[in-house]
């Protein structure tokens, strides 16, 4: 992918307001809040300017909706999953009550499975009552639809009693390993690639063939994939590209970098909006990760750099120069250099305990085999597709590491902050990557170790790892216990968690609720 900006898609950047107002305790990298100090005159000033500047957004706000005729507002937040959840309201009561106080949701939504059935959890259950979890929107999300005129979205933080950010919810856990990772200096910026197969209606291939990045193989799909690319520019998405991959009708839509809990905002949205554009057109997407036996299966792949606090990250079409950001990985030679060594080191060391991450179901890890373009082992290389970390060097700002392995079904959120945890670890310690690797890896990666090759080994790769820790112990445990969970039903069904072939019930289970 590239990770310069297309200027001649026009692209404006989501709405953005540049105060956030401050109702719960903030992140912090140890995964507590920030004490509440005694108020004080000072304090008492900042908080009535705090009020004056929120009053001035929320009437920004409010003129930015009417403006777009906008009559329902979502607010929403991710499940374990990745889906989007949340509730949608008539504009007026969002712009009267919402938008200021937020709203609940039952904290259950966190330990639903795929198909909604809850999983036991010491956190959240029926003893405690399910509590409500209390959702503060980001007013600085706020996106309006194209493709769906009069409605708009924006994310939410979930807060639990007593306005401390929830520890299970996605987006704490990415707010926190961002937090870390400032704490160390750095700012991170990301990219995510997404592949997805487009099928009939009745989940049936849509090309007989492969036709990787053809110009001219069922063109007639174009007009589905250029509604897909409007809807996600006109909802602040900056798309880069499109292009068929390597499967009959797989597709892969390159969205431009940001920081890193944007481009979590805006890969949850890609997904939703592709699927929802697919049915409007009488197909169906699906970000299964394996949906067949033979075909390539669909990846995410994750672009991590960094740049120095108090640099400004790029925002819409600017180029990194133009935000006044300096890369820290950037260097003109053609190896990396000592932070990208160690952030890269760190992914490295960590490979194992992050496929759980990326391979949340089961079926994500029959996509893991030689010659798909999916990483069998743990090693790096300077633009090699066979590696697990690609990194590009000699190239300035725009110098990065990609990591290859997850699943296309992976939480953006939960995998932007297993990488961020796992890079922030290695400079924490001074990780070193090792020997570069050279050539085809399919065909002998030498003594670079296995990833876990199915989800069994996948969980006890995450237990009870550094990883695990880093990402808060009430996370962690409900993580384990809903893969778990699953991996149960898996079996119980009669499928092969090792072998190579994808089932019908994996099918039934997987390539519409991924």
């Amino acid at each position: 992918m590239s990770m310069s900006a297309n200027r001649s898609l026009g692209v404006d950047p989501p709405v953005t307001m540049s105060f956030r107002p401050m109702r719960f305790r903030e992140a912090q990298p140890n995964g507590k809040s920030v004490p509440a100090r005694e108020p004080t005159r000072h304090v008492h000033r900042m908080r009535t300017r705090q009020r004056n500047e929120l009053m001035s957004e929320l009437a920004d706000i409010q003129s930015t909706l009417r403006m777009a005729d906008v009559h329902t507002v979502e607010v929403a937040i991710v499940d374990t999953y990745g889906h989007l959840r949340g509730k949608r309201f008539p504009v007026d009561h969002f712009l009267r009550s919402v938008a200021e106080g937020g709203c609940h949701l039952a904290d259950a939504i966190y330990i639903f499975d795929l198909h909604n059935d809850l999983v036991d959890s010491p956190y959240i259950n029926m003893g405690k009552g399910f509590l409500d979890t209390h959702l503060v929107p980001d007013l600085g999300t706020l996106r309006i639809f194209g493709h769906r005129p009069g409605y708009a979205v924006v994310f939410a933080d979930s807060l639990e009693p007593p306005h401390h950010l929830h520890p299970i919810a996605p987006r704490t856990v990415l707010a926190r390993q961002i937090a870390r990772c400032r704490a160390l200096g750095y700012s991170p910026l990301v990219a995510t690639e997404m592949e997805f197969y487009l099928c009939e209606a009745d989940w049936s291939h849509t090309q007989s063939h492969i036709q990787y990045s053809s110009l001219t193989d069922r063109s007639d799909l174009e007009s589905v994939l250029l509604a897909m690319r409007l809807a996600m520019i006109d909802a602040g998405i900056p798309v880069e590209s499109s292009n068929p991959e390597y499967g009959p009708g797989q597709i892969e839509i390159n969205v431009q970098y940001s920081d890193a809990m944007t481009t979590a905002d805006n890969t949850a949205l890609y997904k939703s909006i592709v699927k929802e554009i697919a049915e409007e057109t009488g197909l169906k997407a699906t970000f299964m990760p394996k949906p067949w036996t033979e075909p390539s299966g669909s990846g995410m792949h994750v672009h991590t750099s960094l740049v120095s606090v108090g640099d400004r990250a790029p925002a819409g079409g600017e180029q990194p120069h133009e935000a006044a950001s300096h890369n820290a990985f950037a260097s003109s030679e053609d190896s990396p250099n000592e932070v990208m060594s160690q952030w890269l080191g760190g992914q490295l060391d960590n490979a194992g305990a992050l496929s759980l991450l990326g391979s949340p179901v089961p079926n994500g890890y029959k996509r893991v085999r030689p010659y798909t373009f999916a990483p069998t082992h743990v090693h790096w290389g300077l633009d090699n597709r066979s590696v697990m970390c690609r990194c590009t060097v000699g190239a300035g700002n725009a110098n990065r590491v990609e990591y290859r392995a997850p699943g296309a079904d992976a939480n953006p959120y939960l995998m932007i902050a297993g990488l961020l945890a796992a890079g922030a670890d290695g400079l924490e310690r001074g990780a070193d990557p090792g020997p570069m690797s050279v050539g085809d890896q399919y065909d002998d990666p030498g003594d670079a170790v296995p990833l876990p090759a199915n989800a069994a080994d996948g969980i006890a790769a995450f237990e009870g790892s550094a990883l695990a820790t880093a990402l808060g112990e009430e996370f962690s445990t409900n993580f384990v216990l809903m893969a778990k969970a699953e991996l149960d039903k898996f079996t119980e069904a009669g499928c092969d968690p090792i072998g190579d072939e994808v089932t019908d019930w994996e099918r039934d289970r997987y390539i519409e609720f991924t």
